[in-house]
């Protein structure tokens, strides 16, 4: 998790259950890449690890739970071992065909061996250390003396590990042809031959090829344990030339390591797959004494256990029996009654399942991926209505989500595009009168032939693309007539078309902005010709007309009530109003006969006005 930031480890940590009931024993307990060999010191304070890239050895103190020391090599390690109680005497074998020598202090001595080695082991007794490899010797280098001994010849064309054992001293030597060879360190010579490569082969194993040698390991002072190049761990007995037991890691890989727990009898096997445990009980013991805290955080992670029933179970009822045509088990060992229905074993569902039907994965992928566009469309910003502004670039960018999605569905792997409609940066756009398109400017319109026609060209590209991606099309010979290049034609067909649209609509708004010219240029004439003409006013039927001023008086006295009409007319004496009998009022008016020169107005006007007010 280097690649992680630490605010993003926290917030992992906060949401991943896992991740919080992790423990980290030893920090920075890792390499950059990959880790090769990792030793324990005979006094189980330090532990070293070798490592790339690049190469490299870091060494971890238990008591402070931490990084103490790390040193860079020259180049890969292949294996190293610790020749002292601590981490000052290192011994690493490197693919260049060096053995380097470590001190206390750091880099000690450098020295080559004839071949590539593959591995080697360290005589106590005598100060030797034994390297074999790719040569059928085994090399011998005396520490004491500082210089190589008479090699060890083998039967063998290569070796590939070798193994001391810690109470006699006995070596013993993989090969390549499957034999483990045993020498005597003292009389340098051989003593004992083991056929492993006959052995390994029983009724219930599967190898292809010669099994080769690949891991050794003693155990006391008869027992030895022997790994294969094709997953099966063989354990013998000194004393017989038959192995006592066979375990197969059923994967087919090498076997790389093989380590003994004497504390709880058991028997480590590891390969590139996984790490076996040989025992009927696999409880895991006490903690070492260097984290014996351990043993404290484990019960409190145990105190609230998850815990399930039936982890290897399928449950069905009986409609899924039926429907898997497994109603007949009904009442055997292999369906076990619960509740409504039945537990049945994971694996025989499974293997059932895909028989009855075969299509089942498609369906599921399917739904899956429906499952996914599901999701990420209700992430969305769920828009029920057209916004206000740019209506027309919101439709088109929901048409183009739209089709996005039905390509998503069609493809294996589809990538989400970022949708604008969705993005709070762009939400203004869609609200802001301001930010309108302006569908009849000459940007817009010189602007929107180029993006027709690249949309046009994108989907074409597109719907050519999945026609390749198709499974079911086949190869079809060239049309009659067609040329080769006809894609480059096209491609400039497409580049020709929307230059011509540009131009179109060029020469369209010089036309429009000439005819908007010549038609202001006419209104204007039109004003210019109106205001030099004489006016002319027609006076209604019935309107006296003495001059403008009066007209104006009489327009104005048109507008207020009858009372203010009356008092008026009265003060100018064409009216006169008494009092009646009956409580009446009477109303006078006076005639008067106008003559005008003009020939638009009556030669007489006559006004009534009969007013008799209720009792």
């Amino acid at each position: 998790m280097k690649w992680l930031s630490d605010r993003k480890k926290r917030a992992l940590q906060k949401k991943d259950v896992d991740i919080q009931r992790r423990i980290e024993l030893i920090q920075d307990f890792d390499m950059p890449t990959v880790s090769t060999a990792i030793k324990v010191s005979k006094d189980g304070q330090y532990i070293l690890a070798a490592g790339t890239y690049k190469p490299r050895v870091r060494c971890y103190d238990t008591y402070q739970l931490s990084l103490k020391f790390e040193r860079c090599l020259d180049s890969d390690v292949v294996t190293f071992d610790i020749l002292s109680d601590d981490y000052s005497k290192l011994v690493f074998l490197h693919c260049n065909r060096y053995v380097e020598f470590h001190s206390q202090h750091g880099h000690y001595y450098k020295t080559r061996i004839p071949k590539f080695g593959r591995d080697f082991s360290y005589h106590y007794p005598s100060c030797d250390l034994y390297f074999v490899g790719a040569s059928s010797e085994v090399y011998r280098l005396n520490l004491e003396q500082g210089t190589f001994l008479n090699s060890l010849q083998t039967d063998a064309a290569e070796n590939n590990v070798c193994d001391i054992n810690p109470v006699h001293y006995l070596f013993a030597t993989g090969t390549a042809e499957g034999k483990v060879e045993c020498w005597d360190p003292r009389t340098r010579g051989r003593v004992g031959l083991l056929d492993c490569a006959l052995s390994s082969v029983t009724e219930d194993t599967e190898v292809e090829g010669l099994p080769s040698v690949s891991a050794l390991k003693f155990n006391g002072a008869l027992h030895m344990a022997v790994g294969t190049s094709t997953g099966q761990i063989l354990m013998y007995d000194l004393r017989s030339n038959r192995p006592l037991l066979v375990k197969d890691h059923h994967y087919g890989l090498p076997i790389k390591s093989i380590q003994f727990q004497d504390q709880l009898d058991l028997i480590l096997s590891a390969d590139s797959k996984i790490i076996k445990m040989w025992n009927k009980d696999t409880a895991l013991g006490p903690a070492p004494r260097w984290c014996s805290f351990l043993d404290n955080l484990t019960e409190e992670l145990e105190e609230n256990p998850e815990t399930t029933v039936y982890d290897d179970y399928k449950f069905v009822t009986r409609k899924d029996l039926d429907n898997l045509g497994l109603a007949h088990l009904i009442g055997s060992p292999l369906l076990r009654a619960y509740m409504h229905g039945f537990f049945m074993d994971i694996r025989l569902y499974h293997k059932v399942k895909t028989m009855a039907n075969p299509f089942a994965y498609d369906e599921y992928r399917k739904d899956k991926i429906r499952q996914k566009i599901e999701e990420t469309r209700a992430q969305r910003v769920q828009i029920k209505k057209l916004p206000k502004v740019n209506k027309q670039l919101a439709i088109k960018l929901i048409e183009e989500e739209e089709e996005a999605d039905q390509r998503t569905l069609k493809k294996k792997k589809g990538k989400n595009l970022p949708n604008i409609l969705s993005d709070d940066r762009f939400k203004v756009m869609f609200e802001n009168p301001d930010y309108q398109v302006d569908e009849a400017s000459e940007e817009f319109r010189l602007l929107n032939p180029i993006v027709s026609k690249v949309n046009e060209k994108r989907k074409k590209q597109l719907r050519k693309l999945e026609c390749e991606l198709a499974p079911e099309q086949k190869e079809e010979e060239e049309p009659e007539g067609k040329p080769s290049d006809a894609e480059s034609s096209e491609s400039s067909d497409d580049d020709k078309g929307w230059v011509e649209e540009v131009r179109k609509q060029r020469k369209l708004m010089y036309f429009e902005e000439r005819a908007k010219r010549q038609e202001r240029k006419e209104k204007a004439r039109e004003d210019r010709r109106t205001s030099l003409e004489p006016k002319f006013f027609e006076i209604k039927a019935g309107e006296e007309f003495r001059s403008f001023k009066d007209a104006a008086r009489k327009q104005k006295l048109q507008k207020t009530t009858l009372e203010d009409r009356l008092k008026f007319e009265e003060k100018s004496g064409t009216l006169n109003v008494s009092d009646a009998t009956v409580g009446s009022k009477q109303l006078t008016f006076k005639l008067k006969k106008v003559r005008f020169a003009s020939p638009l107005l009556p030669c007489c006007i006559l006004e009534c006005l009969f007013f008799t007010p209720c009792a």
